[in-house]
């Protein structure tokens, strides 16, 4: 497929556009003129065991706090789908699961598609609006991609429950390394309908470089059937490359942040199961130049595919029937208990003064 006729499957209707912009359809998303959307309201048959899962926000976008709510909060969420938590209800997130636990309320400001750069754009508008001294930052392992395209349906394609607008982006210096920063290509309203235009759309994402990753994965698929996005990353250094790269630059930056505003960051890796089956049937992970610059900065990490290896490595059960217990595509309830708890020790460790339950006993 070439890329014209690849970019005519992704237009919008301008009839589509005014339903979203009315409420009236696409119930996942609402417009944002910065980071192209955030979340709203909504219900999805998507939940465990085929329940309808009920996600709920506040006036700041952020999803709805049920626990300890009378308390300060002095702990900000930020990342994609695994940091909103997609597929379970607005208490059964890792977020309300932790609040639980330390007896504090935690927010959650993940917006499901996010790249890493949006969730850091995300970061430095919030904490200026609604502030907190600790911040978790989750990176699930397709978020490095989703840096370098600037329309979120190219990597993904159209979908029937949320509208993509474009979004903020960056490219990489192949030469320096350094990060080049885009805003968002349809800030208004009005822009928005330039993806209803297959003129204006196919001179505006002819070269962009996440569009040539897409058709090269496409033809990747058809000559090798059976594989998968993680199979083509493999062979493709300069994409895998440039994402990883671009992802580095952001975390630094997510560093300069939280150290200028005195706050202190923990990092959250996030993956799927297919990821988590290749790292341990095949011992390799896609991401392993990023986790080694991780640990070299000497940041707090939660690498929640090490603690699915080790955990599993406990387990007399097949990997599939082990993943299962965890996953519906997103993480079901369990898998999100599973995920505060592989962070509660860390965050713990950084909290001062400690959460109630680690003050001792009176």
């Amino acid at each position: 497929m070439d890329a014209r006729a690849y970019l005519s499957d992704l237009l919008y209707t301008r009839t589509e556009v005014d339903e979203w912009f009315a409420g009236n359809a696409f119930p996942m998303s609402r417009y944002d003129s910065e980071l192209g959307y955030v979340h709203r309201d909504r219900r999805r048959k998507f939940g465990v065991d085929d329940s309808v899962a009920v996600y709920s926000y506040d006036l700041h976008g952020a999803r709805r706090m049920l626990t300890h709510v009378d308390r300060d909060c002095r702990i900000n969420t930020y990342g994609d789908s695994f940091t909103d938590c997609d597929q379970v209800n607005d208490g059964e997130t890792w977020q309300e699961v932790l609040a639980a636990h330390l007896c504090e309320p935690v927010r959650n400001f993940g917006v499901g598609g996010y790249s890493v750069y949006q969730a850091y754009l995300r970061m430095k508008r919030e904490e200026v609006r609604t502030p907190a001294e600790y911040i978790v930052f989750n990176i699930f392992e397709d978020d490095h991609f989703r840096n370098l395209s600037s329309w979120q349906n190219i990597n993904s394609g159209k979908n029937a429950h949320n509208i993509t607008p474009t979004r903020p982006f960056v490219n990489v210096d192949p030469a320096t390394g350094e990060l080049i920063e885009y805003g968002n290509p349809c800030p208004t309203c009005d822009s928005v309908y330039n993806l209803c235009d297959p003129v204006w759309v196919y001179r505006h994402f002819e070269r962009d470089f996440g569009l040539e990753m897409r058709l090269a994965y496409l033809k990747y698929q058809e000559e090798h059937p059976g594989t998968g996005f993680l199979d083509f990353v493999s062979v493709h250094d300069r994409y895998l490359d440039a994402a990883l790269t671009a992802s580095m630059r952001i975390v630094e930056q997510v560093e300069e942040f939280a150290a200028a505003q005195s706050k202190k960051v923990i990092c959250v890796l996030s993956y799927g199961a297919e990821a988590i089956t290749k790292a341990i049937v095949d011992g390799w992970r896609f991401d392993r130049e990023f986790v080694d610059f991780m640990g070299s900065k000497g940041l707090p990490v939660v690498d929640l595919m090490q603690a699915h290896t080790d955990e599993y490595a406990s387990f007399n059960t097949s990997l599939d029937e082990y993943l299962r217990r965890y996953f519906i595509g997103h993480y079901n309830p369990l898998g999100n208990f599973f995920t505060a708890f592989a962070l509660k020790d860390k965050l713990v460790g950084v909290l001062e003064p400690k959460p109630l339950p680690y003050q001792g006993v009176a």
